[in-house]
């Protein structure tokens, strides 16, 4: 039997991802194990509920580290402690530094449709803000590899939803959380299943009816 893939998750926030995952593999619907929590912020709800959760969690972020390049070794190395198949980054608000043992197994959910309203400063509720600013048809998640850039690495899933007309950021975030709670594990489940992979900066799918250099489109919900 093949033993679960081993994740180690970082997030700056509340905890909703990682709560989602582990609901997801206590039902048996993703074969993996959480092997490490990286908060940035020792105040950050992502600590309590692991906790809750039985889950080990680490802090490390700009009061416990406050020199970036001392932080960046400090994050990778805790990283390659936990020996992970897979990293994600889930509302995770700090560059990660990527070396080279790590390439294409970094992977972060964004809450838009990117390459819009993504990069630095697009983050949490900001995004949906701008989103509404803007009112266009649509938004959603997006699961992409992670890279030395915000939000710039090769897309693996997205998911669209409409943008109403009542919309304001609050009722845009619910509907985009919920593409979220069903993109971020559906991606995960694609790369444990060698589905998809990272292959020269491009994703690469093997799966019957998909192109072997190309994702499948944004998915609407409707």
């Amino acid at each position: 039997m093949t033993a679960p893939a081993r994740l180690v998750l970082l997030a700056s926030g509340g905890g909703r991802s990682l709560e989602n995952l582990a609901e997801h593999i206590a039902a048996g619907r993703l074969p993996a194990r959480i092997v490490q929590v990286i908060s940035s912020r020792a105040e950050a709800g992502v600590v309590a509920r692991c906790r809750r959760l039985g889950l080990p969690c680490r802090v490390i972020g700009r009061a416990s580290h406050p020199d970036r390049e001392e932080r960046d070794r400090a994050l990778v190395a805790a990283i390659r402690e936990a020996r992970p198949d897979w990293v994600v980054l889930a509302g995770w608000l700090l560059l990660l530094p990527i070396p080279p043992d790590l390439e294409g197994r970094v992977i972060n959910i964004h809450p838009a449709l990117l390459p819009g309203y993504g990069g630095r400063g697009f983050y949490g509720h900001r995004v949906h803000e701008a989103v509404v600013a803007d009112r266009p048809p649509a938004s959603g998640c997006t699961v992409h590899f992670a890279s030395a850039e915000y939000d710039r690495g090769p897309i693996l899933l997205a998911e669209a939803v409409p943008v109403l007309p009542d919309d304001d950021a609050d009722s845009l975030a619910a509907r985009v959380f919920a593409a979220e709670k069903r993109a971020l594990p559906e991606a995960i489940g694609h790369l444990i299943a060698g589905r998809a992979r990272l292959e020269d900066g491009v994703v690469c799918w093997t799966a019957a009816g998909l192109s072997p250099a190309a994702s499948p489109p944004p998915r609407d919900e409707g």
